[in-house]
């Protein structure tokens, strides 16, 4: 068992005294046979209603699920048990490893420990089945074991905003299920334009950072509801920087990286990030790794894994170096770069597990795109579709599907592309809304 699942905690003393409860148990292995556990149990199970108390007293023969988003619980087992009684617990919310569960065995032992143990489980996902064996072991776990979350589907809308037109804006464009781009929406918040977003809880987004003009750089966020409303400012976290990338990681969580500050006449480069909670809150910064640069790209791939790539480290030094994000929102070290190295473009997922870079400028506008696997490696160039190029944004749309849009070619565009759940980049598609570049799109809902 792994982490404090089956660990006896000695909480009825002094003091929390840890012991294995590894003995006389029958585990299932993960995957299939956790499926074929439950199903082996189901008919001989009344299961009952979602229990949310923070209280509960099991009876033999009954199933429950345990919702412990707002409350741990605690189970008190029956005083008296037969040969054979079975009880099964589940995780309802796959939330026990923030707000895990503590068995009261309520005189009777347990995994053959007298009732002076409480027994603490705290895995999420768990499902856990109790058979009462004897007076000696007591009641013994047959099954223990985490059920694997299903992975991410991908959220089925995205959003378009912020950007340049002949002033900075904070206008936005939601795009529907089907990749459809509407109308402008009034702009929430500070209009500025070399901005990043990203995904955040699973279901939201959130824009950040960009410059309001006139060299002044902000680290201000914009919340993104999982119905495409964008909240007012919210206070700055981490350095002022414009030029940067975002992706998510981890299912539910996001990072910044990298981009450009300046001080006076001085200009930095950098690689810090700052990780966005599965609350959409933003971190301090994080210590740079990877080659320092800015108006790069970053992307989803694997399912909770990201990728930074490309980016320029002055002017007219073009890179095509990218770094992987690890699921929890680890930057590694440079992987040597793969394709057209250039700046000023964008990417986004697509089904469900992969990721594509497209478009930007190596001096000349450019439509070039880049596959990326679900285990992170880039491909060689796919040969350009659609109005070459720079500053556009991308995002996912339709669950596995992705869309480039805006941007300018010398003139300022709101053309988009559609890319299929494969990663066939479609021809343009005639643009909606206000045409500008320089913005930022992520998904929700």
């Amino acid at each position: 068992m792994s982490g404090i699942v089956g660990s006896k905690l000695n909480i009825r003393g002094s003091g929390l005294v840890a012991k294995l409860g590894t003995d006389g148990q029958a585990l299932t292995s993960a995957g299939a046979g956790v499926a074929a556990a439950f199903e082996d149990i189901a008919a001989g199970i009344s299961w009952q209603s979602v229990v949310t108390a923070s209280t509960l007293t099991a009876v033999a023969g009954n199933g429950y699920w345990i919702d412990t988003t707002s409350n741990a619980c605690t189970i008190t087992l029956p005083s008296s048990a037969s040969v054979g009684d079975t009880i099964v617990f589940a995780d309802y919310a796959r939330n026990w490893g923030t707000n895990g569960i503590v068995i009261d065995s309520n005189g009777l032992n347990y995994q053959g420990d007298d009732d002076t143990f409480d027994v603490e489980y705290g895995t999420d996902g768990l499902a856990l089945r109790i058979v009462y064996m004897d007076a000696t072991q007591g009641w013994i776990p047959t099954l223990d074991e985490a059920v694997a979350d299903v992975p991410s589907k991908g959220n089925t809308e995205g959003i378009f905003g912020y950007g340049s037109t002949t002033g900075r804006v904070s206008m936005t464009n939601l795009v529907s299920n089907a990749g459809v781009v509407a109308t402008d929406v009034t702009g929430v918040g500070t209009a500025r334009s070399h901005l990043a977003a990203c995904e955040y809880g699973g279901d939201k987004g959130i824009f950040g950072y960009g410059t309001t003009g006139g060299g002044t750089q902000v680290s201000m966020t914009n919340l993104v509801s999982n119905a495409g409303v964008v909240a007012t400012d919210t206070t700055g976290v981490g350095t002022d920087r414009q030029n940067l990338a975002a992706c998510s990681y981890g299912g539910d969580k996001g990072i910044y990286g990298y981009g450009y500050w300046s001080a006076g006449a001085t200009e930095y480069w950098v690689s810090l990030t700052n990780l966005v909670s599965n609350a959409g809150v933003v971190a301090t910064d994080v210590t740079g790794v990877g080659t320092d640069r800015n108006f790069l790209a970053a992307c989803e791939y694997g399912g909770d894994k990201g990728i930074f790539g490309y980016g320029t480290t002055g002017a007219a030094v073009f890179q095509n170096v990218t770094n992987l994000v690890s699921n929890v929102g680890v930057v590694a070290t440079d992987t040597t770069g793969v394709g057209t190295a250039r700046s000023y473009l964008t990417a986004c997922g697509y089904g469900y597990d992969k990721g594509i870079f497209g478009y930007g400028q190596d001096g000349s506008k450019l439509s070039v795109t880049n596959l990326v696997s679900n285990a992170g490696v880039v491909a060689t160039d796919t040969t350009g579709v659609g109005t070459a190029r720079e500053g556009p944004a991308a995002t996912q749309y339709g669950g596995d599907k992705g869309i480039f849009g805006y941007g300018t070619t010398g003139s300022i565009t709101a053309v988009t592309n559609l890319v299929s759940n494969v990663g066939v980049v479609a021809t343009d598609t005639t643009g909606v809304g206000s045409a500008r570049d320089l913005l930022a799109a992520c998904s929700f809902n």
